[in-house]
């Protein structure tokens, strides 16, 4: 019995080992190609990439009809109908999601005025060497990313891109002037990019504020505002006609973006919070949009109860409560009492009152993303973006990682930017 069973098992097992070992076969020759062609693709030379920062502004103010330029690249490359920043809506927080993909939660820099909890050490935008120290920057951004392997990357002003650590700066970078003429800015990146081959700059962050100075000192429905829209968006013609005599229009992806939008303000919409807390010790931080209430241990139970009886046009939060939407309680540095302004409305103390008395900011930012006035624009044309393709809302954090795509390199994997909500606008 044995004997005749024997033969039939080899045949039977030999066809079966047959089968196995082509399927086998079949998956490593498969391996094989998808491992050759993701050489081939990461090995080739990304294209030149120039992302652009208009710093606040507002999403629809390439509706006024003084925007050409951005017109342009609407009709020949890819457009958002809003960027959504980041809270809280303001410069620093956002340019620095931007480019490392983090919320602000993650990447530390939290407001514009702060204080480390544990080391009262303070950050403040108006502190050079606070401002610059790399302490504060958490994350990985897209110059430090780049330089790891081996991508050239310079910076004309993009926030974050001063920290006095060498490694965790691009190749290139000029210290912030905010006197340097926007045209010396854009002669000193076409500089860049004649230097010789193997030392040009694949990625180039240049940044003009115009329209957030005049948002705020004028308001975002001023002629102000609109001859800063139209001057800014001649610059991005002189970027096209200066890549244009260099020859490398065709080879270079040119993005063009906000860190958030603009609101307008009215000294009647202020919010004193010292008129609110007569009678008790505390500190804050930050103003406007966003204010940290600091007090004793005794007495944090007492003036949070007296903020929630007189809470109107604001809200307060314990730390622990802030929405998850916002992405912000999960820092040790963001204070245990938390105010958020309603929209247009300004939270102060004496002293900002004080300094506001004389000329009042008409437009500011910083407030919820979810209103819309905060956001942004995104807008890009070149040989790796679609043409006349329109998306709906992007979130700002996702950038980090398209511009990783872009330049062929391996994102930071420790980030809350995901490539598969931004990467349909690439070819």
């Amino acid at each position: 019995m044995l004997k005749g069973f024997y033969p039939l098992f080899v045949h039977f097992y030999s066809a079966e080992m047959k089968v196995i070992m082509k399927k086998s076969f079949r998956v490593k020759i498969f391996s094989l190609v998808v491992f050759l062609l993701s050489i081939q693709v990461l090995g080739q030379q990304p294209n030149y990439t120039i992302l652009i920062s208009l710093d606040g502004f507002r999403w629809d103010y390439s509706a006024r009809g003084l925007t050409p330029n951005l017109d342009l690249i609407k009709s020949n490359g890819v457009h958002a109908l809003t960027l959504r920043p980041c809270f809280p809506s303001k410069t620093f927080p956002n340019h620095y999601s931007i480019v490392t993909g983090l919320y602000p939660e993650n990447h530390g820099i939290i407001a514009n005025d702060f204080t480390n909890r544990y080391t009262n050490k303070r950050y403040t935008l108006w502190d050079t060497i606070a401002k610059n120290d790399p302490m504060w920057y958490k994350g990985e951004a897209i110059w430090e990313t780049a330089k790891r392997q081996g991508v050239i990357t310079a910076s004309y002003f993009w926030p974050g891109s001063e920290l006095t650590a060498d490694y965790r700066r691009p190749d290139y970078s000029k210290k912030f002037i905010y006197t340097t003429p926007y045209d010396e800015r854009i002669n000193g990146m076409l500089e860049w990019l004649q230097l010789p081959y193997e030392k040009r700059p694949k990625l180039v962050m240049l940044y003009f504020d115009a329209t957030d100075t005049s948002g705020h000192n004028y308001g975002p429905n001023s002629n102000e505002v609109n001859q800063s829209i139209a001057m800014e968006d001649s610059l991005i013609g002189k970027i096209f006609s200066g890549l244009r005599n260099l020859n490398l229009l065709d080879s270079t992806n040119i993005i063009v973006l906000s860190d958030h939008g603009m609101t307008e303000l009215s000294p009647d919409r202020v919010i004193n919070i010292d008129d609110v807390f007569s009678g008790f010790q505390f500190k804050t931080s930050d103003k406007g949009p966003l204010m940290f209430i600091y007090s004793d241990e005794s007495e944090k139970n007492s003036i949070y109860k007296k903020l929630k009886e007189s809470e109107k046009n604001y809200r307060v939060y314990w730390k622990k409560d802030i929405p998850e939407y916002l992405h912000y309680k999960d820092n040790p540095d963001v204070a245990e009492i938390v105010l958020i302004a309603d929209l247009g409305y300004s939270l102060f103390n004496n002293k900002d009152v004080e300094k506001y008395s004389k000329h009042f900011p008409l437009g500011n930012h910083g407030y919820d993303p979810l209103d819309i006035d905060m956001h942004g624009i995104f807008y890009a044309i070149g040989p790796d973006f679609k043409k006349g393709f329109t998306s709906g809302t992007l979130d700002n954090v996702d950038i980090y990682p398209l511009l990783a795509k872009i330049l062929r390199i391996f994102p930071n994997n420790n980030i809350d930017g995901k490539l598969e909500r931004i990467e349909y606008l690439l070819k």
